[in-house]
């Protein structure tokens, strides 16, 4: 447990200080002791300096017992001659100590790993239980969503009765997308995906699942993080106004192409664009940003899904269809 290991000029004090502790019990007990003990005080002194300051430190403290034991306690005293038996007492206080302080290493190491491993798991718990916590937030929302989506329906059928099957349809085609759309988003590997990542293969679900061969989907995205709520959201809104466009805005057959554009426009506030190069509103909105009064379902679930992230929403009909959403970051 190195308690220093941020400050290792405090660190280097405490394996001097434990030494020189060490040399001063070792020389009062000097008279009493027979003997055949030099390295009596020494051997605490290098196992404390490496549980409390770590490898170093232990390190120092051992070379400076081992110098003042040599001088001081190993004949001929006071007197750094080596002949075979003060050798032989080097080398065993060297492989003592070494084996103390590689053993003390490896057991802060694993000490070590072992908390950055709890802290793993800790944050992982908290990662798991918070997603549990937004996923059934979000999965009311969408039962609310659908609930909202069946009423809207159940409207057209009661003005539109012969648009019944229409109707219905429509709706299973959107409640299918969502389900899709809830799928990628709380699969564990999307999270980790960046968001012009999520949003380009959430674009080539679209184009596979509407089999629109010769449509081109460009997405611009910088690495901007959102949390699951707003992404959510914009997930259902770029999968409704491309699914509007592979609708409606080209004739079959006709090549096009459908960006998508992020833009940070301060550090409150960031800007969708969404545009097709198809035929354009049947009917130009009266303002270039205004959005089309009334319009149909698509329209009024585009509608709705921005005013859930508290946005401005804009839609041209010039050269294509162009739906600019703002909202808070």
């Amino acid at each position: 447990m190195n308690l220093t290991r941020h400050q290792p000029s405090i660190g280097y004090g405490v394996g001097v200080l434990t030494f020189l502790i060490a040399l001063i019990m070792r020389l009062r007990l000097d008279s009493t002791l027979p003997a055949g003990f030099p390295y009596l005080t020494f051997f605490p002194a290098v196992i404390l300096t490496a549980f409390v300051a770590g490898t170093r430190p232990a390190i120092l403290c051992a070379a400076l017992s081992g110098v003042a034991a040599w001088y001081h306690f190993i004949p001929p005293f006071n007197s750094f001659k080596l002949d075979g038996s003060s050798a032989l007492a080097l080398g065993f206080y060297v492989f003592i100590v070494s084996v103390d302080i590689a053993l003390l290493h490896f057991m802060t190491l694993a000490t070590e790993r072992l908390r950055a491993e709890r802290e793993v798991t800790a944050g992982l718990y908290e990662q798991q239980r918070t997603m549990f916590q937004e996923l059934q937030h979000r999965v009311a929302n969408n039962m609310a969503f659908v609930a909202s989506l069946l009423h809207l329906q159940k409207r057209r059928v009661r003005e539109e009765p012969a648009a019944a099957a229409e109707a219905f349809d429509e709706a299973t085609r959107r409640i299918e997308i969502m389900s899709r759309v809830h799928r990628r988003l709380y699969d564990p590997a999307s999270l980790e995906l960046p968001v012009g990542q999520y949003f380009r293969e959430l674009c080539s679900d679209l184009l596979e699942t509407t089999g629109a061969r010769n449509i081109v989907c460009l997405v611009d995205m910088p690495a901007t993080r959102l949390d699951i709520a707003k992404l959510m959201t914009l997930s259902l809104l770029v999968t409704e106004v491309v699914t509007n466009s592979l609708k409606h805005a080209f004739t079959e057959g006709q090549s096009g192409t459908i960006s998508l554009d992020l833009q940070r426009l301060d550090p409150e506030r960031l800007a969708l664009t969404i545009k097709d190069d198809g035929r354009g509103l049947p009917q130009p909105a009266t303002s270039p940003a205004v959005v089309p009064k009334g319009g149909g379902l698509g329209t009024r679930i585009v509608q709705g899904l921005a005013s859930q992230l508290n946005g401005h929403l804009e839609v041209t009909g010039d050269d294509g269809v162009t739906t600019r959403l703002v909202f808070q970051a």
